[in-house]
């Protein structure tokens, strides 16, 4: 299922023949047999085949691809590896697909500097492994790192469960390299710790593939810690442990990681990994201090001292480096692990403040009964980032739709329990009535004004993230005045 933005209409034809013109054979794929690998990211619910896909190897295949489709006025959405779970790379029915998977290089590793500079198309994973020889790695870390790559964390601001304390990507990256839909080349951001002028590398991590295509990313590195520790505490009541992670923030304690899952997603994680968790509790934590020997020593007993005052019934610490591996291994693998029990899973990704955390699991528990299916609840809890992932069966007439509704439900509390729409995931197609919820006219028009100020044609990834104000009006989440709407030069982008 799919909702494409009107406007566009390509002739095949003559794009095909203008994009043999500057891709190797190779490089292009032109039938719908090619195609269909391309239709989703991981959010297979939204499918879309494109009418081209490309994959070139040098920035100036970038530049010259997209000075033709800017030219022709076909819509492109750039891709990395797919992992995304907004549809953010579903492509679109009259556009051309631009894979940035062959940009794959790590170009430079400088100690000295600890940052790296690499393509979009490399690996999460990879940077850490590429500097790990200099006792040195990539703090990002979402679950999916083994395979999703720097130029699609760029393009969602990926966190991960150590985004806690060492940020989300907007926070690791120094500098990125960008070509324009008119197939202009700009650098934004340098090695320096500041630069002049408006902060817009912040404006272009997260924005989804709508203002540019990355071709270079500069990225910060950071030491390896001398020692880590992780914590697992196991809770009887879900609503101890939500509580329990307010009160170690509020002890002022910022552990390298703070993860929550709650009984379902470990009865689901632990066959699958075998990470040692404990199936009788009705949640566990799993709380990270690094640093020298001295200070994870400390922080460990400030952090057993707080979650048994919040009500751990027991805890545990890793013992060594194997095991707290292993811990960690559990969490990152919750979702093949819940894949492993469900014909099908819709993961959701909002965000709450932390002391809502308990109420947000109780009214999980009640949308559970109410939709009639199950719910397994995994959470960056340290910065209150859910990832509910409800179980269901597309096979089964209306499933689909109960768990699209369920999604919804939970999306739009987040708002109202003071959070947002999306924590690091994006909002692509599948949260854009929600941004309608999350904002008023006001903020979506000034949204509008930015996209026109890199993208006045609207080509670049169309349809993702900035709902249209008809949209909202539509969704019946937004005031139009006398039938007319307030910024009605804004519609076409």
């Amino acid at each position: 299922m799919s909702e494409q933005e009107p406007g566009f209409k390509t002739d095949r034809s003559a794009l095909a023949r203008r994009l043999q013109l500057i891709l190797p054979p190779h490089c292009l794929l032109l039938d719908e047999e090619d195609l269909r690998p391309y239709e989703c990211d991981g959010l297979t619910a939204f499918r879309t085949v494109p009418a081209a896909v490309c994959l070139p190897e040098t920035e100036e295949q970038v530049i010259d691809l997209l000075r033709t489709c800017h030219q022709m006025g076909v819509p492109v959405v750039a891709r990395g590896a797919g992992t995304g779970l907004s549809g953010g790379a579903m492509p679109h029915a009259e556009g051309v697909v631009l894979s940035m998977a062959r940009f794959n290089r790590i170009l430079q590793v400088d100690r000295q500097q600890r940052l790296a500079i690499v393509q979009p198309g490399v690996r999460n994973l990879a940077v850490s492994e590429a500097a790990a020889p200099y006792d040195l790695y990539y703090a990002p870390d979402p679950s999916s790192q083994i395979a999703c790559t720097l130029g699609g964390n760029v393009a969602e601001n990926s966190g991960g469960v150590h985004c806690l304390k060492y940020g989300l990507t907007v926070h690791n990256v120094l500098r990125v390299r960008v070509v324009s839909i008119e197939g202009e080349v700009f650098e934004i951001g340098g090695e320096a710790p500041d630069a002049p002028g408006y902060d817009l590398l912040a404006l272009l991590i997260g924005s989804e593939g709508l203002l540019g295509v990355v071709t270079e990313v500069t990225v910060k590195l950071v030491p390896k810690p001398a020692l880590a520790q992780v914590v697992m505490a196991s809770f009887d009541d879900v609503g101890k442990a939500g509580d329990a992670v307010a009160a170690i923030i509020a002890a002022g304690i910022i552990p390298a990681g703070l993860e929550m899952m709650d009984k379902p997603a470990t009865a689901a994680v632990e066959p699958f990994v075998q990470a040692g968790y404990d199936l009788s509790a009705a949640a566990i934590l799993l709380c990270e201090s690094d640093g020298t020997p001295e200070e994870v020593a400390e922080e460990i007993a400030r952090v057993t001292a707080v979650l048994t005052a919040a009500g751990a019934r027991d805890l545990r610490v890793s013992q060594s480096e194997a095991e707290r591996l292993k811990f960690w291994a559990g969490r990152k693998a919750a979702f093949p692990a819940v894949g492993r029990i469900t014909p099908d899973y819709y993961c959701m990704d909002g965000t709450i403040p932390r002391k809502r955390l308990a109420e947000m699991l109780s009214a999980i528990a009640e949308m559970e009964r109410k939709y009639g299916l199950r719910c397994a609840n995994v959470f960056h809890a340290g910065d209150g980032n859910l990832h509910p992932l409800i179980m269901y069966d597309a096979a089964k007439p209306g499933e689909w739709d109960k768990a699209e509704a369920f999604g919804v439900e939970i999306l739009e509390l987040s708002v109202a329990l003071g959070g947002s729409i999306t924590g690091e995931h994006g909002v692509g197609v599948e949260k854009i009535n929600q941004m309608c919820v999350q904002y008023g006219g006001p903020e979506l028009a000034a949204f509008r004004r930015i996209k026109a100020a890199f993208d006045e044609s609207g080509l670049l990834n169309p349809g993702k993230a900035i709902p249209s104000l008809h949209r909202c009006a539509e969704y019946g989440r937004m005031h139009v005045h006398r039938g007319e709407l307030k910024f009605p030069e804004l519609e076409r982008f």
